[in-house]
């Protein structure tokens, strides 16, 4: 008996067929992207200062390993952090007539708390085991913080928001004098300095 021969595959388009999958994959693919936070880190500083920080102008954020908030060993929830820190910040506890008082400071002007948003920082200390989620989500809150009172005063000054102007300029979409509005936006910058500290203040 003959014995029958096994027709061959023509496998020459597979390879093209195996390209044009790796091409589908690649264009429908969603890459999941980390969160991050911008950061520029201070310049080294040989010369070591002991600085002395009153106590009210210290505000004191605790995360532990539960993601539970304490601040000034108060628990609070994080809804409420932002407006904690822009309290603090704002509040303008500084005497009139004084070097540290803040003309522009819409607080309470408690005696207890900051003199102004110069000598006001906020100091972020977490436990070993904080979710990094929860950690962002605090930086978050207080970042978002310093943006509303430097929106705000933007607002009552020049007419426009600090963060809208601060990303146009930086998307290159801003229109208008690019020179003059960084100027304004260090002006904001340093009228509301954004000093969050992650270092042991004990």
């Amino acid at each position: 008996m003959a014995r029958r021969e096994v027709p061959e595959v023509n496998a020459g388009s597979m390879a093209d067929i195996a390209f044009l999958l790796l091409i589908f994959f690649l264009v429908t693919t969603t890459i999941e992207k980390d969160s991050g936070i911008a950061r520029t880190l201070p310049p080294i500083d040989d010369t070591q200062e002991d600085v002395n920080i009153r106590k009210r102008n210290l505000l004191i954020i605790n995360v532990n390993k539960d993601d539970q908030l304490l601040v000034n060993e108060e628990p609070m929830a994080l809804e409420d952090l932002r407006q904690a820190a822009i309290d603090f910040i704002d509040n303008g506890g500084a005497p009139q007539g004084t070097a540290d008082y803040c003309d522009f400071c819409r607080g309470l002007r408690d005696p207890k708390s900051s003199d102004n948003p110069d000598k006001a920082i906020i100091s972020l200390q977490n436990d070993r085991l904080t979710s990094y989620k929860m950690y962002i989500a605090v930086q978050n809150e207080l970042v978002a913080a310093y943006n509303e009172l430097r929106n705000r005063e933007s607002q009552r000054l020049y007419g426009w928001n600090f963060t809208d102007v601060k990303n146009a300029i930086l998307e290159g979409n801003y229109r208008g004098n690019v020179e003059l509005a960084e100027e304004r936006l260090k002006e904001i910058q340093k009228m509301i300095p954004q000093k969050l500290s992650e270092a042991d203040t004990n």
